[in-house]
């Protein structure tokens, strides 16, 4: 490969795939669009069909989970927003109008959880329905929705890690990416000559494993013991997996005073809390069957 970019270039020269092009955009009727939107857009779509199979295999009424959808989506994007701008107000308190600019990214997953689980809990406590099983179901459209969502930061050219050399390491052109997010191991590493910077496809990594995480969850749903369950597994095998990808991140949300990552260290508090929360409610349930 040469060591020249194109500026739209994307690169994985290990496992010989070279990419020419990729927009971040595309123009219809003279309209700019985004593929960050169009991905996470078909993101929610997809994840609204699974809900919806899922929720007929069940046995519920579908219409319950279309009616709740576009509640949760609306405030979910809302609670995405609002969280990353939080955690990273030095970038925009100098802008206050780039705040309302999602096309070019900046919206964190766990703020968007965060603002649909409270959007359901109020849903479901109007409608007299089980906040639990409700939960239950959403979570595999969720997760899925993730594995999807991910790729809207492949094409923004985001949400990636330090310099890397393995197997999955990605090429980005320098201009392509936030000057900010550049670091001093990534300058070291970069050839003589060259207009790009290698890093982990930290997106990709966690893409694939919200990919396992869904196929556990639907092979242990006939194997659920109890409402909640399914929630409890996917707070506990996404948190996991995002303690790991997170620490990999060069764009962290830095939690204000502490230095620490805060989505680091809210994916640690679930896994703790649901693996605590499956124990004691098991144990209830076994003394229960004891009478």
């Amino acid at each position: 490969m040469p060591d020249i970019m194109g500026k739209m270039d994307i690169a994985f020269p290990h496992l010989g795939i070279y990419l020419e092009n990729v927009p971040k955009n595309f123009t219809v009727f003279g309209f700019t669009v985004a593929m960050y939107g169009v991905i996470i857009g078909l993101g929610f779509l997809v994840a609204l069909l699974i809900i919806s199979r899922v929720a007929k295999w069940t046995g519920q009424s579908q219409d319950d989970y279309w009616d709740v959808a576009i509640y949760i989506i609306i405030f979910s994007i809302l609670g995405a927003r609002a969280y990353y701008v939080f955690f990273a107000w030095d970038y925009y308190k100098d802008d206050l109008l780039s705040v309302f600019n999602i096309r070019n990214g900046g919206l964190a997953i766990y703020g968007g959880v965060i603002a649909g689980f409270l959007t359901l809990f109020i849903y479901t406590r109007i409608r007299k329905k089980s906040f639990l099983l409700f939960g239950d179901t959403i979570m595999y459209g969720l997760v899925f929705g993730q594995v999807m969502g991910r790729w809207g930061n492949f094409t923004n050219r985001e949400a990636f890690g330090e310099y890397t050399d393995n197997l999955f390491a990605m090429r980005l052109p320098v201009e392509a990416v936030r000057a900010g997010e550049i670091t001093e191991l990534m300058k070291a590493n970069m050839v003589e000559g060259a207009n790009y910077i290698q890093v982990s496809p930290t997106f990709l990594y966690e893409s694939m494993w919200n990919l396992c995480l869904f196929v556990i969850m639907l092979l242990y749903c006939k194997h659920k013991k109890f409402d909640g369950e399914i929630v409890l597994l996917y707070l506990g095998g996404y948190g996991l997996g995002r303690a790991w990808i997170e620490n990999l991140r060069t764009d962290q949300l830095i939690m204000h005073t502490t230095g620490l990552p805060v989505s680091q260290m809210l994916a640690i508090c679930l896994v703790i809390f649901a693996v605590v929360t499956d124990i004691v409610v098991r144990m209830k349930l076994k003394k229960k069957a004891e009478g």
